[in-house]
């Protein structure tokens, strides 16, 4: 029975969804780091909102413990190293959907609030006041407004803003042409954006290419009386300067639910003028934080049950319709990569996947993600499906797929190629192929363009031979000598007395003495031993 932590508060319903689904939970909400690290190592999976931070010390410290996955009840995920997750071979998985309309909804009313002045209007009236003049606010009906981001977040601010009859444009590298007419906005780079924009709201994630990303600079670009929104993280936005464009009045307001440091006791904004503040309400609705719950129970369930990942942030996704589907060719994409890793020892240049037939209308990416942990496995034991993809980029391999719209010689086909700089200075290249039989058992069908079929048993001799009388014997009286049983026997050849293949399964796993002299032996190419254990 999976095991399943939750360290920050999070609904009853969501708790009641891993128990009814057979899952052992601990709701713990409140453990601090030393706790939180002396327990995780334990369990296979982990909830939790923005309070836990699942640093790279924490998963450094449990590494080669049980933990599989880690749920973000939420959107936001820096709270949590991705880096070091995917390292130790865990996904990371979100709720980007989950709360994208309330915090949407959050933008605009800071935006309404930030244009009227109300919380600054309604502290001057609850004292008693009544001062009128002193809050003449601005209309948004045929303002510009420009969103950083334009994902799922932003696209609602859009469509709120034009129901209010806004101009929207948008700065997102990501946003196709077509996406962008679909969605009525007008795509700009960001320094053209900034210099039209009457209100910049800032709908994009934390990163380095974002840290800051409203500085002084930035501001200086931006039209004087504009305002500034930013409801999706602190450290977009550089506070020192944002302080100084409100108090010269370069900025005409600033409305703010994010900071540099949260819980924001103190911060340099806060007796700023015409500055608009909340606490981090932008996901802060009840149906929003059930929602986010409840979906992130299931998501966690999913993949610890079934091997389904939804909305994750480090692999490829799998729908819980597509896994039954997908996890025979997975596991036939693992085997063939794990082929060409156990008799392949030098730095690799290119890698890819060609899928034919039914394979071809398949979700690539979890078979691709499937197939380089295999190839790499043999070498990097901490190679896996979460960071086979960042380990060859890393090592400056090219990866291709491709999908061939034509017959095959079976329903479906996955042939798999590396290419390599061999000793003497040549590029050298190896294919092997594979089918579904009964479609779910994988089989090898063809190694190097030669037809030859073979399952995928504990141990295999693979052999490149002359096509010559003797073979055969030779092979059979050296097992013989040697104590080995054969359990079955594949042979393919290219041409008649040419080069040919031997794919031959034993019982027992062979010894160096004996490999040697396989490779001894008068027709012998060259021999591998394949583990497939």
């Amino acid at each position: 029975m999976p095991r399943v932590l939750i360290s920050d508060k999070l609904s009853e319903t969501a708790v009641q969804i891993f128990k009814d689904r057979g899952i052992e939970v601990d709701y713990r909400p409140g453990l601090d780091a030393d706790e939180l690290l002396s327990v995780l190592g334990d369990y296979d999976g982990l909830a939790i909102r923005s309070a836990t931070k699942v640093t790279k010390e924490v998963l450094d410290h449990i590494a080669g413990g049980k933990l599989k996955v880690v749920g973000r009840a939420g959107i936001g995920v820096d709270n949590i190293d991705i880096a070091a997750a995917t390292h130790h071979g865990i996904v990371v998985m979100n709720t980007p959907h989950g709360n994208a309309v309330t915090t949407a909804e959050h933008a605009i009313s800071m935006m309404l609030a930030s244009s009227r002045m109300i919380p600054q209007a309604h502290a001057s009236t609850v004292a008693g006041k009544w001062e009128k003049s002193a809050f003449v606010g601005t209309e948004v009906t045929g303002k510009r407004l420009g969103l950083v981001g334009c994902g799922n977040i932003g696209s609602i601010v859009a469509d709120r803003a034009q129901g209010l009859k806004m101009k929207v444009m948008v700065f997102d590298p990501y946003l196709s042409e077509d996406k962008a007419k679909t969605l009525g906005v007008e795509k700009l780079e960001l320094d053209d954006l900034l210099a039209k924009a009457d209100y910049v709201s800032l709908h994009t994630p934390l990163t380095d290419a974002t840290r800051n990303i409203i500085d002084a600079s930035a501001i200086a670009k931006m039209k004087r009386g504009a305002r500034l929104i930013n409801c999706a993280r602190g450290g977009l936005v550089d506070e020192v300067a944002l302080r100084g464009a409100l108090e010269t009045g370069h900025l005409a307001g600033a409305a703010m639910d994010v900071f540099v440091e949260e819980p924001a006791r103190e911060n340099i904004l806060f007796d700023a003028p015409n500055l608009v503040a909340t606490p981090h309400l932008g996901a802060s609705t009840a149906e929003a934080q059930e929602k986010v719950a409840l979906q992130i129970a299931d998501q966690i369930s999913d993949y610890l049950l079934d091997g389904a990942v939804s909305n994750a942030i480090n692999m490829p996704n799998v729908t819980a319709e597509e896994a039954p589907i997908l996890v025979p060719y997975m596991e036939l994409a693992n085997k063939l990569g794990s082929i060409l890793g156990q008799v392949t020892k030098t730095a690799l240049k290119t890698v890819s996947v060609e899928f034919e037939g039914a394979a071809s209308g398949l979700n690539t990416d979890p078979v691709m993600a499937a197939w380089l942990a295999g190839l790499m496995a043999p070498v990097m034991a901490s190679a896996n499906m979460v960071n086979a993809s960042s380990l060859a980029q890393s090592r400056g391999i090219n990866v291709s797929a491709v999908r061939h719209d034509r017959p095959c010689d079976y329903q479906s086909m996955i042939r798999v190629s590396i290419s390599y700089r061999a000793q003497g200075g040549d590029d050298v290249s190896r294919t092997i192929a594979g089918t579904l039989v009964a479609g779910s058992m994988p089989r090898i069908v063809e190694v190097q363009g030669i037809g030859v079929e073979s399952d995928f048993p504990s141990n295999l001799l693979y052999l490149r031979n002359y096509d010559k009388p003797g073979f055969i014997g030779d092979l059979g009286s050296l097992c013989g000598d040697k104590g080995i049983n054969i359990a079955t026997f594949h042979l393919g050849r290219r041409d008649v007395g040419g080069e040919a293949i031997a794919l031959v399964e034993i019982d027992d796993v062979p010894d160096l003495e004996f490999v040697d002299a396989l490779r001894g032996l008068p027709q012998v190419v060259r021999a591998d031993t394949l583990n497939f254990g």
